[in-house]
């Protein structure tokens, strides 16, 4: 280890508590093997910088030169008028809904710039310009065409006959990457909506005309000067999140899905302890899935095994961080190694022969660590480098991708002789099943002969399932890792609550033995249990990463299809959550769930508490106009039972607060079922 880095971090005066940092064992040791080898992480980070008390509250400005401005609250609190200013004579609803905003239009910009590195990539795969990828699922291809009006059958002389897949393919790319810039009209995704939703969005103006011009209508309006009307900055928040939810995640979702394949249900496992001693070790980190589908094809080629064993390792162990991981735990079963804030500690196990990042949430940091190791840290992407000079760039081409992975897995293979620290690869890992989507879900309720939503709305209708949550998100080293996402999901499924996942909350999940059926018979309500023992899944489905969320958006509005559970996404007993969130994507991603109707409530803080009159509009004044509202509950108990309770005021509002008895069916009533 670098002498100036242990000096460094001997003067730090105070170091995180690893059993007050985390929930999780094994990151609860990494945490005190840093510490016993004076590298610092997040976990100490946070302990000795405190957070903005202004900032924190939203009400700083710094969009121009006459500030910052700060504004904070009256100790006393706010009594009358509120004639908190700027210079500029901005107001704090001003400012905080500015801020708000801003962070709405990066959140969205970072998820939609992984949709449109998708989608060009896939116009390659299209015009035949790479060997590397190929369409791999031509009937999610089919059943997305139609979205982009592409037609998959065509007339000839009075026969219906089925279009070249390569033409579908090709108008398809084309429709898709205009979707960024086109200079008219709407995005096509939007009428994916249930009817109800897209009117209300029609009528309301906010149905986004492109993706990157919603983006740059945030930026302009919140420059100095501009904009000064917290409502209709929230407006213009509206569309930039629709672009992202509706527009730039669910393309990318469904492009990964036609390229890559649509996921299944798979076992895998997830944390630490899923590093090898004996293996060539390769972490993957960020949420770009494009190199990672070519990292995973050589990492798994016999060629690239034979050096591995020629080097001395008993073969190549992939694993995951963050979203990356995600995309391929869902399609290739490879175990994620742990969340956003075990990034530094799977390098401190000394077993991390290389690391791989693309964008998005990736420390900086990562590369003083790397520094104590042998570890190589390959950055990959063109708009993310790392300014530390033991960092290596190799970025990647679609072009010529297996070469550049090839590359890539043979530097990791070469590191693995170099290992000079000694190892501790934490022993805790968990079994997992994960790889679930709206189709496989369908899949699950019915199989091929009879697939569909119907058996989950009936079992919510007649009470087994008492609703339905979307638990996302990141963690945040200002709450104690891990605990609040799993104290609310156990809290919900003991009250019968059906929980969808994404995310750095999916692997928390899975860490915490939460992604097996076997999970139902422990924690969950006797419904809910009943429900997964019969249909044989978890009672917490694993979706994939975050802009996988557009996943959860479809599986509600197939809910609304199958009929029973009212018209629109606001009729539905469901909630989303993001209980340790950190990112500005959570931001673009609650605004999009509250614009479709969703109660969406965060954990630890929102940004918007420096602004009362601001902060209630998002509280209470948007349920009026989308149905859905922003709420904020730190407690992770008091949070999952304002779910549960806005699931049971959604209930009795569609008349479905009392059980239904079980009725047996004869013929008829099966018959009945099947027209619907």
């Amino acid at each position: 280890m670098a002498e100036e880095q242990k000096e460094k971090v001997a003067k730090t005066q105070k170091m995180a508590d690893p059993v007050a940092a985390s929930i999780d064992v094994a990151t609860q040791q990494m945490i005190k093997r840093a510490q016993d080898l004076a590298i610092d992480t997040v976990f100490d980070r946070a302990v000795t910088m405190r957070p903005c008390n202004i900032g924190i509250q939203g009400t700083c400005c710094k969009n121009c030169a006459m500030g910052p401005c700060r504004l904070p609250l009256p100790k006393a609190g706010i009594e009358g008028e509120d004639t908190r200013k700027g210079l500029c004579g901005a107001t704090a609803n001003t400012v905080a809904a500015r801020n708000f905003a801003r962070m709405v239009a990066a959140g969205s910009a970072a998820h939609s710039d992984h949709g449109r590195s998708v989608a060009e990539v896939f116009m390659s795969v299209a015009r035949k310009e790479t060997e590397d990828y190929k369409i791999k699922d031509p009937g999610k291809l089919l059943a997305i065409a139609p979205n982009f009006d592409v037609a998959t059958t065509v007339e000839v002389d009075g026969e219906v006959l089925d279009r070249d897949l390569d033409e579908i393919a090709l108008e398809v790319a084309e429709k898709a990457l205009n979707e960024w810039g086109k200079a008219e009209g709407e995005l096509y995704y939007l009428k994916r909506a249930p009817e109800p939703l897209y009117e209300r969005w029609k009528k309301l103006g906010v149905l986004p005309r492109n993706i990157d011009r919603e983006v740059v209508d945030i930026m302009h309006r919140t420059h100095m000067g501009v904009d000064q009307d917290y409502k209709n900055i929230v407006k213009q928040c509206t569309r930039a999140a629709l672009a992202d939810g509706w527009g730039g995640s669910m393309l990318a979702t469904d492009l990964q899905d036609a390229m890559f394949g649509a996921p299944s249900p798979l076992q895998s496992e997830a944390n630490l302890g899923i590093m090898k001693e004996d293996h060539v070790n390769i972490i993957i980190h960020g949420h770009e899935p494009i190199l990672s589908e070519m990292i995973v094809a050589a990492a798994q080629s016999q060629e690239m095994i034979d050096y591995a064993k020629s080097k001395g390792a008993r073969g190549i162990q992939l694993g995951g961080i963050c979203c990356t991981g995600n995309e391929i735990l869902q399609r290739h079963g490879v175990p994620p190694a742990g969340t956003f804030l075990q990034q530094e500690l799977a390098i401190i196990t000394g077993a991390c022969d290389a690391m791989v990042v693309d964008v998005q949430c990736v420390f900086q940091n990562l590369a003083n660590v790397a520094k104590c190791f042998h570890t190589k840290l390959v950055t990959t992407h063109p708009m993310a480098k790392m300014e530390q000079d033991n960092v290596v760039h190799i970025e990647f081409d679609e072009h010529h991708a297996m070469e550049d992975a090839r590359r890539i897995v043979k530097m990791a293979i070469d590191n693995f002789e170099n290992r000079e620290q000694e190892l501790m690869i934490p022993k805790q890992k968990a079994v997992q099943i994960a790889g679930f989507g709206v189709e496989s879900i369908e899949y699950h309720l019915g199989g091929t002969f009879r697939g569909s939503y119907y058996t989950l709305n009936d079992n919510i209708i007649n009470g087994r399932v008492r609703g339905v949550a979307g638990v996302v998100g990141c963690n945040n080293a200002r709450t104690r890792h891990n605990e609040a996402h799993i104290t609310i999901i156990k809290e919900l499924i003991k009250n019968d609550v059906l929980v969808l996942s994404t995310g750095c909350n999916g692997i928390a999940c899975a860490m915490h033995g939460l992604l097996t059926p076997e999970t139902a018979a422990v924690y969950c309500g006797p419904g809910l249990a009943e429900v997964c023992e019969t249909v044989g899944i978890p009672p917490v489905l694993h979706l994939g990463s975050c802009v996988d969320n557009s996943r959860i958006l479809l599986a509600a509005t197939e809910v609304v299809k199958a009929g029973g559970l009212g018209r629109d996404l606001r009729d539905l007993p469901a909630a989303g959550s993001a209980p340790e969130w950190m990112s500005e994507k959570a931001i673009s991603i609650g605004q999009y769930f509250v614009a479709s109707g969703v109660y969406t409530i965060f954990g630890h803080h929102l940004p918007v508490e420096g602004a009362p009159v601001f902060r209630d509009y998002l509280f209470d004044g948007l349920e009026k106009i989308y149905g859905g509202m922003w709420d904020l509950e730190p407690d992770p108990i008091k949070h999952a039972q304002k779910m549960i309770a806005h699931i049971d005021k959604k209930r009795r509002e569609l008349g479905i607060d009392k059980a239904r008895e079980r009725v047996l069916m004869d013929m008829a009533d099966r018959q009945r079922l099947e027209s619907v």
